[in-house]
């Protein structure tokens, strides 16, 4: 009987928390993404590179959590599917971090340009409002915070999809051969997914405020 109950219990606080250790790995990652790309010396920018690849696989770890106790409790702090919905959002968006990272080494990439280090600090910072948006969810107290992050996130969304604009442009008028522009358009692609990805969590966190507001 005492088993039965415990699945009726609420529990707020384990989603919460794990969401905010996603976000705190999540932020980890993004801090550590452009100084990679920054960094000169190209053996100690491909170990960097690689290291990305941690923080993906700790991702991974903290949303298979996150989907075990959905399975093994009936009450939770809002709606399952939006709790899965954003779990598999931010996942994504540590996936396609580390996509565009895997594409920098596969392609053996040496001169990065400052597109690549623009889009990466786009990134940090949508992800740092996502953070913000995410740990005022425990309390709900500060609607227009939350509401404000989501609204940054979709500028930082638009942001990049100029940045992406000016990327290509760049890169078809430069004397560039054929395969490395092929590469480097990939790569920039890649890049600007990663904040669509962060603006689809924006609208889970926004419908998740919207239904409890």
């Amino acid at each position: 009987m005492s088993g039965f109950l415990k699945m009726f219990t609420p529990k707020d606080r384990v989603f919460y928390s794990l969401f905010e250790e996603l976000m705190s790995v999540l932020k980890e990652m993004a801090e550590a993404f452009p100084k990679a790309l920054q960094i000169q010396d190209a053996a100690s920018r491909y170990t960097a590179l690689k290291n990305i690849n941690d923080f993906e696989h700790r991702c991974d770890e903290i949303t298979h959590r996150i989907f075990i106790e959905l399975g093994q409790n009936f009450i939770t702090p809002f709606d399952r599917e939006d709790i899965h919905t954003l779990a598999s959002a931010l996942d994504d968006v540590a996936d396609f971090i580390w996509g565009s990272a895997k594409r920098i080494l596969n392609y053996g990439l040496e001169d990065l340009d400052h597109h690549m280090v623009k889009f990466a600090y786009v990134i940090q910072k949508s992800i740092a409002s996502l953070d913000t948006g995410i740990r005022e969810l425990r309390t709900m107290k500060n609607m227009a915070v939350i509401t404000q992050c989501c609204v940054d996130v979709n500028s930082y969304e638009n942001e990049a999809d100029d940045l992406l604009d000016i990327a290509i442009q760049a890169l078809f008028s430069s004397r560039l051969d054929a395969i490395e522009i092929i590469k480097r358009k990939d790569i920039y692609e890649e890049l600007e997914v990663v904040t669509d990805k962060c603006e689809d969590a924006a609208n889970v966190i926004e419908t998740i405020i919207i239904k409890y507001s």
